[in-house]
C-alpha cells in the first residue's frame, strides 16, 4: 500500500480542500503543502490555526504560472499530488466560462507538466534502506490524484443504473466540459508519459464551510435573510449528496490503495430531488431556529418553506446524477461513515453558529 510522507494539495483553502488538509495533517500526521491562489471562494481562515504546525506549509501560487509551480516542487519535493483546485459553480461557468477553461483545463495542464518534470527527475526505484522506516523518493513511490466530478458523465435517464467508471462522457455545461477535458489530459499523461495517476469522481458534497453559491448554504443564507429561495424548473432534478468528510476519507483511500491509471466513483448511493432537499433544510431550520422564522415573513412563525419560489430552469440543466460506487467499496473497502440526516442537521447547526461567516460571503 502506498503511504505518502508529503502531499502537495492544490486548492487546499477551498471547501473540500480545507477539510482534506486538516484530515491529512491532524489525523494522518502527513506533511501537506497547500498550493492555492486564493480565489473568491477560498477560505484560508479555516486553516489559520495550522500556521505554526510544522507539517503544514502554504504557498500562494496560481497553477497557470508554471515557473512558480515548478519552484514549489523543487522546494518541497512531495511524493504525491492531490489536485482539487477548480472553478466549480455551474451558474458561473454559464455566465463567464473563461475562468473555468483557464483554471480547470489550462491550470491542470500546467500542473501535469510540472508533476511530470518532477517525477522524471526522481530515481526510477528506491534503493533498499534498513536504517529508515520511510522509503526515499522515487518514481515508483509517486502518485497524482486528480479530483473530478460526476457531472462529466452528463444526465442520467430516470430508470437507468448509476454511472460506472467506464460510462461515456457527455458534459453539458462549461464547468463539466472543462473538468472532462482535464480528465482526458490526466489519462493522456499517464498513457503517453507514464505519470502514475488516479482519478476520483465525487457526487454532490455538503458540509461546514462551503461557499454560499452552492445549493445548501445558499438556501440557508436566503432563509436567514428572509429572501426568496429560487428553485430551478420544477425542482425534480435528482442528486446524490455525500458529507464532505466521507469524501475526504475516500480520496485518501484512493490515493493509498487505488490502482494506478484507474478511476473511482465516490457516491453515497441514494439520490433525492432538489425540491425535497430544500424542504428538508427548511424544516431543519424551523426546528433549530424558530425565533428566526417569524422574521423571515410577514406573519407569525411561518415555515421557512414559504420562501420557496419557482424560477426558469438553468440552460442545459441535467435532470439526474447517480453513481455506481461499487468499485470503490469492493476494491478499496470504503463506505460512508456519516448518516445523511445527522450530517445535514450538523451542517445546518454549523451555519447557524457561523452566521456572520455565511453573511460575509457574497
Amino acid at each position: 500500500m502506498f503511504r505518502p510522507q508529503k502531499i502537495l494539495v492544490t486548492g487546499g483553502c477551498g471547501f473540500v480542500g480545507h477539510h482534506l488538509v486538516r484530515t491529512l495533517v491532524e489525523d494522518h500526521r502527513i506533511s501537506v503543502v497547500n498550493v492555492d491562489k486564493l480565489s473568491y471562494a477560498a477560505n484560508p481562515e479555516a486553516l489559520s490555526d495550522l500556521t505554526d504546525e510544522p507539517n503544514y506549509t502554504f504557498e500562494r501560487v496560481d497553477l497557470c504560472k508554471p515557473a512558480a509551480l515548478s519552484a514549489v516542487f523543487t522546494t518541497h519535493r512531495p511524493d504525491a499530488v492531490i489536485h482539487l483546485a477548480a472553478e466549480s459553480h455551474v451558474d458561473r461557468s454559464i455566465a463567464a466560462p473563461d475562468a473555468f477553461i483557464q483554471t480547470n483545463l489550462v491550470g491542470s495542464y500546467h500542473l501535469l507538466q510540472a508533476s511530470l518534470a518532477y517525477w522524471r527527475s526522481l530515481p526510477q526505484a528506491a534503493a533498499a534502506c534498513a536504517e529508515t522506516a520511510t522509503a526515499p523518493l522515487s518514481q515508483e513511490s509517486f502518485r497524482f490524484l486528480h479530483v473530478s466530478t460526476d457531472e462529466v458523465y452528463g444526465s442520467l435517464p430516470a430508470d437507468a443504473p448509476g454511472f460506472c467508471e467506464h460510462s461515456p462522457y457527455d458534459p453539458h455545461s462549461p464547468y463539466s466540459a472543462s473538468k472532462a477535458g482535464a480528465d482526458h489530459l490526466v489519462r493522456a499523461w499517464h498513457t503517453t508519459y507514464g505519470l502514475p495517476v488516479l482519478i476520483g469522481h465525487p457526487c454532490n458534497l455538503f458540509g461546514p464551510g462551503q461557499y454560499p453559491e452552492k445549493l445548501i448554504p445558499r438556501v440557508l443564507r436566503n432563509c436567514l435573510r428572509g429572501e426568496p429561495i429560487p428553485i430551478y424548473g420544477d425542482g425534480t432534478q435528482r442528486r446524490e449528496w455525500l458529507y464532505v468528510k466521507d469524501c475526504v476519507d475516500a480520496l485518501f483511500m484512493v490515493l493509498m490503495k487505488g490502482r494506478v491509471g484507474g478511476s473511482y466513483n465516490i457516491g453515497e448511493g441514494t439520490a433525492q430531488r432538489n425540491i425535497d432537499l430544500v424542504r428538508t433544510l427548511c424544516r431543519c431550520l424551523d426546528a433549530l431556529a424558530p425565533e428566526l422564522a417569524s422574521k423571515a415573513a410577514a406573519h407569525t412563525n411561518p415555515p421557512f418553506a414559504d420562501l420557496i419560489r419557482w424560477v426558469a430552469d438553468r440552460p442545459g440543466h441535467d435532470t439526474r446524477y447517480a453513481l455506481d460506487s461499487s468499485k470503490l467499496r469492493e476494491e478499496l473497502g470504503w463506505a460512508p461513515r456519516h448518516a445523511f440526516e445527522e450530517s445535514l442537521h450538523d451542517t445546518v447547526a454549523w451555519y447557524l453558529a457561523q452566521r456572520s461567516w455565511l453573511e460575509s460571503r457574497t
